[in-house]
Protein backbone atom coordinates (compact mmCIF):
# COMPACT_ATOMS: atom_id res chain seq x y z
CA UNK A 1 0.00 0.00 0.00
CA UNK A 2 2.56 2.26 0.92
CA UNK A 3 4.40 1.87 -2.59
CA UNK A 4 1.72 2.75 -4.44
CA UNK A 5 2.47 6.31 -5.87
CA UNK A 6 0.96 9.45 -4.65
CA UNK A 7 -0.11 10.45 -8.13
CA UNK A 8 -2.61 6.97 -8.62
CA UNK A 9 -4.16 7.99 -5.09
CA UNK A 10 -7.57 9.31 -4.35
CA UNK A 11 -6.92 12.17 -2.50
CA UNK A 12 -9.42 13.17 0.23
CA UNK A 13 -8.89 16.76 1.77
CA UNK A 14 -10.44 18.11 4.98
CA UNK A 15 -11.17 21.42 4.84
CA UNK A 16 -12.97 23.64 7.87
CA UNK A 17 -12.34 26.62 9.91
CA UNK A 18 -9.58 26.60 12.94
CA UNK A 19 -10.59 24.41 15.77
CA UNK A 20 -13.10 22.54 14.08
CA UNK A 21 -11.53 19.37 14.83
CA UNK A 22 -10.26 18.41 11.61
CA UNK A 23 -6.95 17.61 13.08
CA UNK A 24 -8.20 14.99 15.50
CA UNK A 25 -10.32 13.82 12.26
CA UNK A 26 -7.77 12.96 10.22
CA UNK A 27 -5.98 10.93 13.23
CA UNK A 28 -9.10 8.87 13.17
CA UNK A 29 -9.71 8.27 10.18
CA UNK A 30 -6.23 7.28 9.65
CA UNK A 31 -5.90 5.59 13.15
CA UNK A 32 -2.72 7.31 13.87
CA UNK A 33 -1.64 10.61 15.69
CA UNK A 34 -0.62 12.20 12.50
CA UNK A 35 -1.87 15.61 12.82
CA UNK A 36 -1.03 17.69 16.08
CA UNK A 37 -4.25 18.69 17.85
CA UNK A 38 -4.81 21.41 19.66
CA UNK A 39 -6.80 24.46 20.52
CA UNK A 40 -4.38 27.02 19.56
CA UNK A 41 -5.02 28.60 16.49
CA UNK A 42 -2.90 28.17 13.31
CA UNK A 43 -1.40 24.51 14.89
CA UNK A 44 -1.70 23.24 11.57
CA UNK A 45 0.36 25.14 8.81
CA UNK A 46 1.53 23.25 5.48
CA UNK A 47 -1.30 21.00 4.40
CA UNK A 48 -0.20 17.06 5.53
CA UNK A 49 -1.12 14.49 3.58
CA UNK A 50 -1.25 10.78 4.63
CA UNK A 51 -1.36 7.53 2.24
CA UNK A 52 -3.42 5.32 3.86
CA UNK A 53 -5.57 2.81 2.66
CA UNK A 54 -9.51 2.29 2.73
CA UNK A 55 -10.82 -1.28 2.27
CA UNK A 56 -12.97 -1.12 -0.40
CA UNK A 57 -11.65 1.62 -2.13
CA UNK A 58 -7.80 1.13 -2.66
CA UNK A 59 -4.57 3.88 -1.58
CA UNK A 60 -5.28 7.20 -0.99
CA UNK A 61 -3.84 10.03 0.45
CA UNK A 62 -5.88 11.87 3.37
CA UNK A 63 -4.65 15.66 3.29
CA UNK A 64 -5.04 17.84 6.34
CA UNK A 65 -5.43 22.01 5.74
CA UNK A 66 -5.29 24.73 7.40
CA UNK A 67 -8.37 26.72 9.01
CA UNK A 68 -9.39 29.08 6.14
CA UNK A 69 -10.40 31.74 8.79
CA UNK A 70 -6.64 31.42 10.20
CA UNK A 71 -5.97 35.59 11.33
CA UNK A 72 -2.35 34.49 12.15
CA UNK A 73 0.21 36.82 10.24
CA UNK A 74 1.12 33.53 7.87
CA UNK A 75 -2.76 33.50 6.94
CA UNK A 76 -1.84 34.29 3.34
CA UNK A 77 0.95 31.41 2.81
CA UNK A 78 -1.28 28.65 4.37
CA UNK A 79 -4.29 29.53 2.12
CA UNK A 80 -2.31 29.86 -0.79
CA UNK A 81 -1.02 26.44 0.23
CA UNK A 82 -4.92 24.99 0.94
CA UNK A 83 -5.58 26.28 -2.38
CA UNK A 84 -3.17 24.22 -4.20
CA UNK A 85 -4.28 21.35 -1.98
CA UNK A 86 -7.74 22.04 -3.49
CA UNK A 87 -7.12 21.74 -6.69
CA UNK A 88 -5.48 18.18 -6.08
CA UNK A 89 -8.85 17.35 -4.18
CA UNK A 90 -10.52 14.61 -5.60
CA UNK A 91 -13.43 14.49 -2.56
CA UNK A 92 -13.65 17.27 -0.16
CA UNK A 93 -14.67 16.85 3.57
CA UNK A 94 -15.70 19.86 4.99
CA UNK A 95 -16.10 20.20 8.90
CA UNK A 96 -18.22 22.44 11.44
CA UNK A 97 -18.19 23.55 14.01
CA UNK A 98 -20.66 24.71 17.34
CA UNK A 99 -20.00 28.32 16.38
CA UNK A 100 -21.22 27.60 12.64
CA UNK A 101 -24.80 27.95 13.91
CA UNK A 102 -25.53 31.92 13.55
CA UNK A 103 -23.08 31.97 10.20
CA UNK A 104 -22.24 29.96 7.21
CA UNK A 105 -20.17 32.74 5.39
CA UNK A 106 -16.33 31.01 5.10
CA UNK A 107 -18.30 27.68 4.43
CA UNK A 108 -20.67 28.71 1.80
CA UNK A 109 -17.42 30.20 0.14
CA UNK A 110 -15.65 27.23 0.13
CA UNK A 111 -18.46 24.82 -0.76
CA UNK A 112 -18.57 27.32 -3.97
CA UNK A 113 -14.99 26.44 -4.61
CA UNK A 114 -16.09 22.72 -4.66
CA UNK A 115 -18.69 23.38 -7.33
CA UNK A 116 -16.86 25.19 -9.71
CA UNK A 117 -14.09 22.95 -9.77
CA UNK A 118 -16.19 19.77 -9.77
CA UNK A 119 -15.35 18.20 -6.18
CA UNK A 120 -18.10 15.99 -4.61
CA UNK A 121 -17.81 16.92 -1.01
CA UNK A 122 -19.33 15.59 2.75
CA UNK A 123 -20.23 17.85 5.09
CA UNK A 124 -19.43 17.03 8.92
CA UNK A 125 -20.04 18.32 12.25
CA UNK A 126 -17.14 16.86 14.51
CA UNK A 127 -17.33 16.84 18.56
CA UNK A 128 -21.03 16.36 18.56
CA UNK A 129 -20.43 15.02 22.57
CA UNK A 130 -19.89 18.46 22.81
CA UNK A 131 -22.40 20.11 20.73
CA UNK A 132 -25.88 20.55 22.53
CA UNK A 133 -27.59 22.52 19.49
CA UNK A 134 -26.12 19.88 16.81
CA UNK A 135 -29.46 19.02 15.48
CA UNK A 136 -30.08 22.69 15.08
CA UNK A 137 -26.87 22.70 13.20
CA UNK A 138 -27.58 19.88 11.37
CA UNK A 139 -30.62 21.37 10.07
CA UNK A 140 -29.28 24.34 8.48
CA UNK A 141 -26.51 22.91 7.21
CA UNK A 142 -29.20 20.78 5.07
CA UNK A 143 -31.23 23.47 4.39
CA UNK A 144 -28.24 26.16 3.17
CA UNK A 145 -26.29 23.45 1.47
CA UNK A 146 -29.07 20.32 0.74
CA UNK A 147 -26.10 18.18 2.45
CA UNK A 148 -27.36 15.58 5.14
CA UNK A 149 -24.20 16.52 7.59
CA UNK A 150 -22.69 13.07 9.21
CA UNK A 151 -22.77 13.88 12.96
CA UNK A 152 -19.10 12.48 14.04
CA UNK A 153 -17.04 12.18 17.82
CA UNK A 154 -13.58 11.32 17.52
CA UNK A 155 -14.00 10.94 21.91
CA UNK A 156 -16.53 8.95 21.84
CA UNK A 157 -15.93 7.19 17.94
CA UNK A 158 -19.19 7.92 16.60
CA UNK A 159 -19.79 8.29 12.90
CA UNK A 160 -16.80 6.84 11.67
CA UNK A 161 -18.73 3.90 9.97
CA UNK A 162 -20.87 6.30 8.42
CA UNK A 163 -18.11 8.66 7.47
CA UNK A 164 -16.57 6.21 5.53
CA UNK A 165 -19.63 4.40 4.08
CA UNK A 166 -19.71 8.15 2.45
CA UNK A 167 -16.57 8.57 1.59
CA UNK A 168 -16.63 4.97 -0.71
CA UNK A 169 -19.67 5.99 -1.99
CA UNK A 170 -18.58 9.46 -3.44
CA UNK A 171 -16.16 6.60 -5.60
CA UNK A 172 -18.24 3.87 -6.59
CA UNK A 173 -19.11 4.85 -10.41
CA UNK A 174 -15.22 6.57 -10.77
CA UNK A 175 -13.96 4.11 -14.34
CA UNK A 176 -10.41 2.87 -13.92
CA UNK A 177 -8.79 4.11 -16.60
CA UNK A 178 -5.88 1.98 -17.95
CA UNK A 179 -2.35 4.15 -19.40
CA UNK A 180 -2.26 1.42 -22.36
CA UNK A 181 -6.39 1.30 -23.30
CA UNK A 182 -7.06 -0.23 -26.60
CA UNK A 183 -3.80 0.22 -27.91
CA UNK A 184 -2.40 -2.99 -26.90
CA UNK A 185 -4.41 -6.11 -26.37
CA UNK A 186 -3.78 -9.06 -24.48
CA UNK A 187 -1.12 -11.43 -25.77
CA UNK A 188 0.47 -8.81 -27.55
CA UNK A 189 4.33 -8.30 -28.35
CA UNK A 190 5.64 -5.07 -27.01
CA UNK A 191 8.58 -3.80 -27.27
CA UNK A 192 10.02 -0.84 -24.65
CA UNK A 193 12.77 1.41 -25.32
CA UNK A 194 14.01 2.70 -22.07
CA UNK A 195 17.20 4.41 -22.09
CA UNK A 196 18.81 4.40 -18.25
CA UNK A 197 20.63 8.20 -18.40
CA UNK A 198 20.92 10.80 -15.43
CA UNK A 199 17.29 10.94 -14.83
CA UNK A 200 17.34 7.37 -14.32
CA UNK A 201 20.39 6.76 -11.76
CA UNK A 202 21.71 3.12 -11.80
CA UNK A 203 19.41 0.84 -9.92
CA UNK A 204 16.43 2.78 -10.87
CA UNK A 205 13.66 2.41 -13.58
CA UNK A 206 11.79 5.78 -13.76
CA UNK A 207 7.70 5.62 -12.95
CA UNK A 208 5.83 5.86 -16.03
CA UNK A 209 8.34 2.98 -17.25
CA UNK A 210 6.79 0.90 -14.33
CA UNK A 211 3.43 1.56 -14.60
CA UNK A 212 3.24 0.27 -18.32
CA UNK A 213 5.44 -2.49 -17.18
CA UNK A 214 3.13 -3.72 -14.50
CA UNK A 215 0.34 -2.50 -16.85
CA UNK A 216 0.72 -5.15 -19.57
CA UNK A 217 2.09 -7.92 -17.07
CA UNK A 218 -1.44 -7.51 -15.89
CA UNK A 219 -2.94 -8.05 -19.92
CA UNK A 220 -0.64 -10.98 -19.99
CA UNK A 221 1.29 -9.19 -23.00
CA UNK A 222 5.35 -10.36 -24.09
CA UNK A 223 6.92 -7.79 -23.19
CA UNK A 224 10.86 -7.03 -24.46
CA UNK A 225 12.83 -4.01 -23.05
CA UNK A 226 15.72 -2.41 -24.09
CA UNK A 227 17.64 0.77 -24.34
CA UNK A 228 17.54 2.98 -27.36
CA UNK A 229 21.47 1.68 -27.85
CA UNK A 230 20.71 -1.60 -28.50
CA UNK A 231 17.01 -1.54 -30.48
CA UNK A 232 18.44 -2.91 -33.91
CA UNK A 233 19.68 -5.81 -31.50
CA UNK A 234 16.55 -6.25 -29.79
CA UNK A 235 14.96 -5.79 -32.83
CA UNK A 236 16.77 -8.95 -34.80
CA UNK A 237 16.11 -11.49 -31.97
CA UNK A 238 12.53 -11.08 -32.05
CA UNK A 239 10.85 -14.11 -34.31
CA UNK A 240 8.34 -11.55 -35.28
CA UNK A 241 7.97 -6.89 -35.18
CA UNK A 242 6.62 -5.99 -32.37
CA UNK A 243 2.88 -5.18 -32.33
CA UNK A 244 3.92 -2.01 -30.30
CA UNK A 245 6.63 0.48 -29.54
CA UNK A 246 6.81 2.27 -26.63
CA UNK A 247 9.62 4.65 -26.02
CA UNK A 248 10.88 7.36 -23.87
CA UNK A 249 9.85 10.86 -25.89
CA UNK A 250 13.43 12.33 -26.08
CA UNK A 251 14.02 9.54 -28.70
CA UNK A 252 11.20 9.41 -30.29
CA UNK A 253 12.62 10.66 -34.10
CA UNK A 254 15.41 8.17 -33.54
CA UNK A 255 12.68 4.95 -32.39
CA UNK A 256 10.75 6.00 -35.55
CA UNK A 257 13.31 5.59 -38.05
CA UNK A 258 14.31 2.02 -36.71
CA UNK A 259 10.46 0.82 -36.69
CA UNK A 260 9.40 -2.00 -38.60
CA UNK A 261 6.47 -1.86 -40.81
CA UNK A 262 3.68 -3.08 -39.04
CA UNK A 263 4.32 -2.26 -35.74
CA UNK A 264 2.79 0.83 -33.87
CA UNK A 265 4.53 3.62 -31.98
CA UNK A 266 3.85 6.08 -28.99
CA UNK A 267 5.90 7.02 -25.93
CA UNK A 268 5.54 7.00 -22.45
CA UNK A 269 4.87 10.74 -22.44
CA UNK A 270 2.25 10.40 -24.82
CA UNK A 271 0.35 7.49 -23.11
CA UNK A 272 0.34 10.03 -19.59
CA UNK A 273 -0.91 12.34 -21.91
CA UNK A 274 -4.15 10.90 -22.03
CA UNK A 275 -4.13 8.77 -18.87
CA UNK A 276 -2.97 11.97 -16.79
CA UNK A 277 -4.48 14.72 -19.09
CA UNK A 278 -7.03 16.18 -21.89
CA UNK A 279 -5.18 14.53 -24.56
CA UNK A 280 -7.91 16.62 -27.44
CA UNK A 281 -6.79 20.07 -25.92
CA UNK A 282 -2.94 18.94 -26.03
CA UNK A 283 -3.56 17.75 -29.68
CA UNK A 284 -5.40 21.03 -30.24
CA UNK A 285 -3.09 22.87 -28.67
CA UNK A 286 0.07 21.71 -29.99
CA UNK A 287 -1.20 23.48 -33.66
CA UNK A 288 0.08 27.04 -32.18
CA UNK A 289 2.92 25.94 -33.67
CA UNK A 290 2.19 26.50 -37.07
CA UNK A 291 2.03 30.09 -36.28
CA UNK A 292 4.15 30.61 -33.37
CA UNK A 293 6.42 33.91 -33.42
CA UNK A 294 9.95 33.62 -33.28
CA UNK A 295 9.63 35.90 -29.57
CA UNK A 296 6.88 33.55 -27.93
CA UNK A 297 7.33 33.58 -24.34
CA UNK A 298 6.99 29.54 -23.38
CA UNK A 299 6.50 28.00 -19.94
CA UNK A 300 7.58 24.61 -18.92
CA UNK A 301 5.50 22.96 -16.13
CA UNK A 302 7.92 19.85 -14.70
CA UNK A 303 6.28 17.74 -11.91
CA UNK A 304 9.48 16.58 -10.29
CA UNK A 305 11.79 19.10 -8.23
CA UNK A 306 15.32 17.11 -8.95
CA UNK A 307 17.73 19.27 -9.66
CA UNK A 308 19.05 20.46 -13.28
CA UNK A 309 21.35 18.14 -14.88
CA UNK A 310 22.86 17.88 -18.33
CA UNK A 311 20.78 16.84 -21.36
CA UNK A 312 17.26 18.04 -19.26
CA UNK A 313 14.67 17.38 -20.94
CA UNK A 314 13.14 20.50 -19.73
CA UNK A 315 15.93 22.94 -19.76
CA UNK A 316 17.94 21.71 -22.81
CA UNK A 317 16.45 19.09 -24.88
CA UNK A 318 12.64 20.53 -25.94
CA UNK A 319 14.24 24.65 -25.61
CA UNK A 320 16.88 23.55 -27.88
CA UNK A 321 13.90 21.79 -30.23
CA UNK A 322 11.81 25.08 -30.30
CA UNK A 323 15.11 27.25 -30.77
CA UNK A 324 16.57 25.29 -33.75
CA UNK A 325 12.55 26.19 -35.41
CA UNK A 326 11.80 29.33 -34.17
CA UNK A 327 15.32 30.98 -33.58
CA UNK A 328 16.78 31.74 -30.22
CA UNK A 329 14.71 34.53 -29.55
CA UNK A 330 12.42 32.07 -28.02
CA UNK A 331 11.64 32.59 -23.83
CA UNK A 332 11.66 29.66 -22.45
CA UNK A 333 10.89 29.50 -18.87
CA UNK A 334 10.66 26.15 -16.27
CA UNK A 335 8.75 25.87 -13.09
CA UNK A 336 8.53 23.09 -11.21
CA UNK A 337 6.47 20.63 -8.57
CA UNK A 338 3.20 22.35 -7.25
CA UNK A 339 4.14 25.94 -8.52
CA UNK A 340 2.39 27.27 -11.12
CA UNK A 341 2.20 30.72 -11.77
CA UNK A 342 -1.36 32.73 -11.55
CA UNK A 343 -0.39 35.39 -14.44
CA UNK A 344 -0.44 32.48 -17.18
CA UNK A 345 -1.98 34.97 -19.23
CA UNK A 346 1.85 36.37 -20.17
CA UNK A 347 2.80 33.04 -21.46
CA UNK A 348 1.83 31.51 -25.54
CA UNK A 349 1.97 28.23 -24.45
CA UNK A 350 2.12 25.96 -21.82
CA UNK A 351 4.31 22.38 -21.87
CA UNK A 352 3.59 20.08 -19.04
CA UNK A 353 5.41 17.24 -18.52
CA UNK A 354 3.83 13.81 -18.30
CA UNK A 355 2.78 14.42 -15.12
CA UNK A 356 3.16 10.90 -13.28
CA UNK A 357 4.04 12.82 -10.20
CA UNK A 358 0.63 14.37 -10.06
CA UNK A 359 -2.96 12.97 -9.82
CA UNK A 360 -5.56 13.39 -12.72
CA UNK A 361 -7.31 15.98 -10.90
CA UNK A 362 -4.75 18.21 -10.59
CA UNK A 363 -3.45 17.78 -13.81
CA UNK A 364 -6.93 18.64 -15.18
CA UNK A 365 -7.18 21.70 -13.54
CA UNK A 366 -4.01 23.10 -14.30
CA UNK A 367 -5.49 22.59 -17.90
CA UNK A 368 -8.87 24.21 -16.98
CA UNK A 369 -6.86 27.30 -15.36
CA UNK A 370 -5.46 27.32 -19.47
CA UNK A 371 -8.24 26.91 -21.08
CA UNK A 372 -10.00 29.89 -18.60
CA UNK A 373 -7.52 32.03 -20.10
CA UNK A 374 -7.16 31.02 -23.55
CA UNK A 375 -4.04 29.62 -23.39
CA UNK A 376 -2.56 26.80 -25.08
CA UNK A 377 -1.31 23.86 -23.41
CA UNK A 378 0.20 20.55 -24.65
CA UNK A 379 2.69 18.12 -23.21
CA UNK A 380 6.19 16.68 -23.88
CA UNK A 381 5.72 13.09 -25.79
CA UNK A 382 3.27 15.61 -28.07
CA UNK A 383 5.60 18.49 -28.95
CA UNK A 384 8.65 16.89 -28.92
CA UNK A 385 6.70 14.20 -31.82
CA UNK A 386 5.17 17.29 -33.32
CA UNK A 387 8.72 19.39 -33.81
CA UNK A 388 10.48 16.02 -34.79
CA UNK A 389 7.59 15.27 -37.45
CA UNK A 390 6.32 12.25 -36.33
CA UNK A 391 3.29 13.64 -34.82
CA UNK A 392 0.29 12.11 -37.56
CA UNK A 393 2.66 8.33 -37.01
CA UNK A 394 2.40 8.24 -33.45
CA UNK A 395 -0.59 6.04 -32.03
CA UNK A 396 -3.02 8.46 -29.62
CA UNK A 397 -5.18 7.29 -27.41
CA UNK A 398 -8.49 9.61 -27.08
Amino acid sequence: MDKTPRGERKHIAIFGKVNAGKSSLINYITNQELSIVSDKEGTTTDPIYKNMEIIGLGPCTIIDTAGFNDSTSLRDERMEKTEIALLKTDLAILVFTEEDVENFEYEARWIEKFKKLEIPFICVINKVDLIKEKDILATKIFNDFNVHPILVSCKDKVGFDDLIYSIKQNFENDVDLEITGELVKENDLVLLVMPQDKQAPKGRIILPQVQVLRELLDKNCTIVSTSNKDISNALSNLAKVPDVIITDSQIFREIYNQKPEGSKITSFSVLFAGYKGDISYYLESVKILDHLKGDANIIIAEACTHNAIDGDIAREKIPNLLRKKFGSDIKVTVVTGDHFPDDLEKYDLIIQCGACMFNRKYVLNRINMAKDKKLPMTNYGIIIAYLTGILDHVEILK
